[in-house]
């Protein structure tokens, strides 16, 4: 994960002074070519079992048009892109960095939700009164109240108190492996907005907040509805790659 000035440097300070030309040369004799990194999750065995029982148990729900997914994006550079010379076919894993700002957003079917901007640490009790103020404001998706609710499996989700105050409000949650970001559609929301945020510029984590959700409540209601209805195609593609990291 280096660029060519990086690896025309370091062969001035090994004294051969290649021209970036011959570098990129060498690297495409050599079947290697420039592309963005694709972040994708490290999966152990018991990842690998769980997201392909996940996915042949939930594959003929009928219920996922209802379902309300959420997350958290964390915004920690506005150029976010890394590039890497790799060869067609290989993929580098890694894990998502540290952030400037951190964003709570959720959508469904019927469209995009208010959006939340986290001040401060999150901890079990604040992102249980986010969800108290957003998740029982239902008129804004015209589902009532037999939507199903998803989240990850941060501890802040799966603590006692969390199962609890859910269960209290009688929300139905859906189960979730862990490591499935490409099971979840508002990764592909979060690339949406960050596209839209991206050719806005902001010079400042002010302007970054307020462009953040102008441009997330003018994400469309069809790619919205569109999102959702690949769910189960999802799922499908875990099944094909017996558990493993799928295209999405």
């Amino acid at each position: 994960m280096v660029t060519l000035t990086e690896l025309q440097s370091s062969s001035v300070k090994m004294g051969e002074h290649s021209r970036r030309t011959s570098i990129s040369a060498g690297l495409h004799q050599s079947v290697l070519y420039v592309r963005v990194a694709r972040w994708t999750p490290q999966l152990s065995k018991r990842h690998v079992t769980s997201r392909l029982e996940f996915a042949k148990r939930h594959l003929k729900d009928s219920t996922m048009r209802e379902t309300r997914f959420s997350g958290l994006i964390e915004f920690f550079s506005l150029n976010a892109k890394r590039h890497v010379w790799r060869k067609p076919g290989t993929i580098p894993t890694a894990k998502h960095g540290g952030g400037s700002i951190m964003l709570w957003r959720h959508f469904s079917v019927a469209g995009t939700g208010r959006p939340v901007r986290i001040e401060e640490k999150l901890n079990g009790a604040k992102y249980r009164g986010i969800l108290d103020e957003n998740l029982q404001s239902v008129q804004d998706f015209r589902l009532g109240l037999r939507f199903t609710f998803q989240q990850y499996n941060d501890p802040k989700h799966t603590a006692k108190t969390t199962q609890e105050w859910l269960w209290d409000k009688s929300l139905k949650v859906l189960e979730w492996p862990s490591q499935s970001p490409d099971l979840n559609p508002i990764e592909h929301l979060w690339r949406d907005l960050k596209i839209a945020v991206q050719r806005c510029s902001p010079s400042n984590l002010t302007e970054l907040e307020r462009i953040c959700g102008e441009e997330w409540e003018n994400l469309s209601k069809y790619r919205c509805a569109k999102l959702v209805a690949s769910y189960s195609r999802r799922l499908e593609a875990v099944i094909v790659a017996k558990g493993t990291s799928t295209k999405y």
